[in-house]
C-alpha cells in the first residue's frame, strides 16, 4: 500500500523544562524524532513530512542527513491544524496519509504493520492506533457501539463522566485515505474547550458521512506513551536500551 507520512513536531514541549523543541531532546543519543522517522521509512513510506514550528530552523539544521520535507505550523491551533499544513504538498496525491507523533518514540514496527494491514484488508477510510491505559485521564476516549465498531472519538476535556470511565484511549497515530482526511479537515472547527482544531474531529466527521473507520488495538500501552517531562525521557531510553539487548542476545 502507497503511504506518505506526516510527522507532528511543532510543539515546544514546556514541561520538558527546557528551550530546546521537543522532538529534539536527546533520546540514547539521538534527537526523539529520529526513532519516529526511521520507524516510516522502515515501512515503507514513500515520503516523510515534518510539521515543525518552536525553533523550526534548529529543528531543520538538526535532521538536514534525515532527507524529509518540511512545513511550517504557526501558530500552533491544534493537531488537526498541524495536519492542515502538509495539504499544499499533498494536494496532488491520491495515496493514504500515515499521521505519527515527533513525541512517540516507542512505537514499534510490528504494531504499525498490523494497523497498517488492517486498514488495507477493511478497505477503511480512517484506522487509529488505539489502546488500554490503566490511568486514562488526559486522554481522548474511543467509544464504541455494542458491535464494537466506533462510533465517536471524545477529548477527555469533553467528555462526561461516563466516557471518562473508558480506558480505551487514542494514541494520536493514524493512517487516512487522503482524499477523505483533507475533505474532512475542511469541516472540523474550534469550538472546544482548548479553542483547537482537534485530529481525532476528523474521525468523527468520517463516522457521520458514513465512511468507514477502525481502530487497531495495541496491548502494549508503554509504546504509545508521549514524551513530555524529562523523567520520561529517562524511563524511554531504559525501555529502548532493554529492547536493544533482548533483540542482541536471540
Amino acid at each position: 500500500m502507497s503511504f506518505v507520512t506526516v510527522i507532528m513536531a511543532a510543539g515546544k514541549g514546556t514541561r520538558m523544562k527546557s528551550d530546546l523543541a521537543k522532538v529534539l531532546h536527546p533520546l540514547n543519543e539521538k534527537p526523539m524524532i529520529h526513532y519516529v522517522i526511521k520507524l516510516a521509512r522502515d515501512l515503507g513510506s514513500d515520503r516523510v513530512i515534518a510539521v515543525i514550528g518552536h525553533q523550526k530552523e534548529h529543528v531543520k539544521g538538526m535532521l538536514k542527513n534525515e532527507q524529509i520535507e518540511f512545513v511550517i505550523q504557526e501558530p500552533q491551533l491544534g493537531t488537526g491544524h498541524a495536519v492542515m499544513q502538509a495539504e499544499g504538498l499533498l494536494k496532488n496525491y491520491d495515496g493514504s496519509v500515515l499521521v505519527l507523533s515527533g513525541d512517540v518514540p516507542m512505537l514499534t514496527y510490528g504494531t504499525m504493520k498490523h494497523l497498517i494491514q488492517m486498514h488495507a484488508q477493511q478497505n477503511a477510510d480512517a484506522t487509529v492506533l488505539t489502546t488500554h491505559m490503566p490511568d486514562p485521564a488526559g486522554y481522548g476516549r474511543v467509544v464504541r457501539h455494542a458491535d464494537q465498531s466506533v462510533q465517536k472519538i471524545v477529548e477527555h476535556k469533553d467528555a462526561s463522566d461516563v466516557e471518562k470511565q473508558i480506558t480505551e484511549i487514542n494514541s494520536g497515530i493514524y493512517l487516512f485515505s487522503s482524499r477523505e482526511l483533507f475533505n474532512a479537515l475542511k469541516k472540523i472547527n474550534s469550538n472546544n474547550v482548548q479553542n483547537e482544531y482537534y485530529l481525532p474531529d476528523v474521525l468523527n466527521v468520517l463516522i457521520y458521512e458514513k465512511k468507514k473507520v477502525c481502530a487497531y488495538v495495541t496491548e502494549d500501552y508503554r509504546e504509545i506513551s508521549g514524551i513530555n517531562t524529562i523523567e520520561q525521557l529517562k524511563e524511554a531510553e531504559a525501555i529502548l536500551i532493554s529492547k536493544a539487548q533482548k533483540a542482541n542476545s536471540k
